[in-house]
């Protein structure tokens, strides 16, 4: 417990204290995002205050999450899991990835960054070696960090082909991505609602450490590889992730910028395949979930009615042009967050009482 105590502090300290310095050295040389102030004749005036906020926060949330979890690790002497140094692999590929859209966005003042399809084949490559690493080195209990079985909150009895393995982890790692990446529209919405996700994710891997498979086998156990290291892990990304805020709430000082989201959504996603919770992650990142159901909501209408059913997509913008506030639309939205969670974790425990 200490260890993930020590990583979601150092964490936060970390980004508390480094977040104005990048803020700083991106305005000191005029590195801002580019931002949309109107598009397709609808104008964003509520945008027009965010003109010349610098971006790239990702950078100090990635930094914050690799001193807070080195340094518990230091603490204690012990060298990192294959399971987090995987997921570190996951979510560093994709902060790359979503590094290279910044960097349009910022020095080229392209405020589309990168191409789709050159962000979607990223993240699939990406992906997709991370999938197949998952899937080897045994531990000497047998257990691989990921198993090719489809989980809900364990696995389940339906095993995937290798191939189609591959493809499911593609799967979930571009659509949590994309969602993240999507939810970050309004200041502190996506960091705040990540916090609660990673906190879960905490609450999960204590919970499958103290009834792994390893230390007894039981009907009940879970066959989770290297839960506790999970555990400190998203202790450090949530810590980071609370110094951030810090400086990402409104009014942001700062944006996480697709360094940031992907990253995150991919964080989220490893821990959801190395946890066996792969199903429930739709509803451990519920609001991420609501906010993408309704751009596939606004353009499947559009193309099929030439409406739309919002005012504009994602979600939090159609309160936004419904003249509701930004930092209430950001608060609720959090709460909404609060109840997936909660129902979340819910079920994840309610699976494991039916054992007793």
């Amino acid at each position: 417990m200490r260890l993930i105590i020590l990583a979601g502090v150092l964490g936060m300290v970390f980004t508390l204290f480094f977040t104005p310095i990048l803020i700083k050295a991106l305005q000191r040389r005029g590195r801002t995002q580019a931002i949309r102030i109107s598009e397709n004749g609808i104008n964003y005036p509520e945008h027009q205050n965010k003109i010349g906020t610098p971006s790239m926060g990702g950078v100090a949330i990635l930094g914050g999450t690799v001193v807070g979890y080195a340094a518990a690790h230091l603490y204690v002497m012990r060298p990192p899991s294959y399971s987090v140094m995987l997921a570190f692999l996951l979510m560093g590929g994709l902060a790359l990835v979503g590094f290279l859209d910044d960097y349009l966005k910022i020095y080229k003042q392209n405020s589309r960054g990168i191409r789709a399809r050159t962000k979607l084949l990223g993240q699939a490559v990406v992906a997709v070696l991370f999938g197949y690493a998952a899937i080897n080195g045994e531990n000497a209990n047998g257990f691989t960090p990921a198993s090719t079985s489809i989980s809900f909150v364990r696995d389940t009895l339906i095993v995937l082909p290798i191939g189609l393995f591959l493809v499911w982890v593609w799967f979930l790692v571009t659509s949590m991505t994309n969602a993240v990446n999507l939810t970050d529209g309004l200041d502190g919405l996506a960091a705040g609602a990540s916090i609660l996700t990673f906190a879960g994710y905490v609450l999960i891997s204590v919970f499958q450490f103290n009834q792994s498979c390893a230390v007894e086998a039981t009907a009940f156990c879970y066959t989770v590889r290297d839960p506790l290291d999970l555990a400190v892990f998203a202790a450090a990304i949530g810590g980071s992730l609370i110094g951030f805020l810090w400086w990402n709430t409104s009014p942001a000082k700062i944006f996480m910028g697709d360094t940031g989201s992907l990253a995150l959504g991919g964080a989220i996603a490893a821990l959801a395949i190395f946890t066996k919770t792969q199903l429930l992650m739709a509803l451990m990142g519920g609001l991420f979930l609501i906010i993408t159901v309704s751009v596939v909501m606004q353009v499947s209408a559009f193309k099929l009615t030439g409406r739309r059913v919002l005012k504009m997509a994602p979600l939090h913008h159609h309160f936004e042009m419904s003249g509701w506030p930004e930092i209430q639309i950001v608060v609720r939205f959090w709460v909404i967050q609060g109840i997936m969670l909660a129902s979340a974790l819910a079920i994840f425990y309610a699976e494991w009482v039916r054992f007793i």
